[in-house]
């Protein structure tokens, strides 16, 4: 399989295609990606589902060994699509402790780092965006 990426390929049913989309996607397109849904409260506020994450952000795990654990987003991988929080590690077998990387999907924005002006900008954008499309 060819591992170009394609601007025209818009959607697949088929995995294969799927993943291939998500591997091979640039970095700018990639950040996309790393968008997390918000809390029912964050969503009433903002009117919007989902938001990309940054570093600052609390959030909530939904899913797997630190379920129901909250903690701030200390970093962020672009180019593998992954999460860093504080203080969610893990030991490995000679005893060292590693942090653990979490898959955005598997997360809940419950608090947003709201110091930049620009991502202030974009919520009001969207907000603005679902009033008038639903009149």
């Amino acid at each position: 399989m060819k591992k170009k990426f394609s601007k025209k390929w818009l959607s697949s049913k088929q995995p294969r295609k799927q993943r291939k989309y998500r591997y091979n996607a640039p970095l700018h397109l990639r950040k996309k990606f790393i968008s997390t849904h918000l809390s029912k409260q964050l969503q009433g506020l903002y009117k919007t589902r989902a938001f990309p994450l940054r570093k600052g952000d609390t959030v909530k795990v939904m899913r797997g060994n630190f379920k129901n654990k909250t903690a701030k987003v200390t970093s962020i991988e672009t180019k593998k699509i992954k999460v860093y929080l504080e203080g969610l590690q893990k030991t490995r077998k000679d005893g060292t402790k590693v942090n653990v990387q979490f898959n955005p999907s598997n997360l809940l924005i419950t608090e947003l780092n709201l110091e930049d002006k620009e991502r202030l900008k974009s919520l009001d954008r969207r907000k603005l965006k679902n009033k008038i499309s639903k009149q």
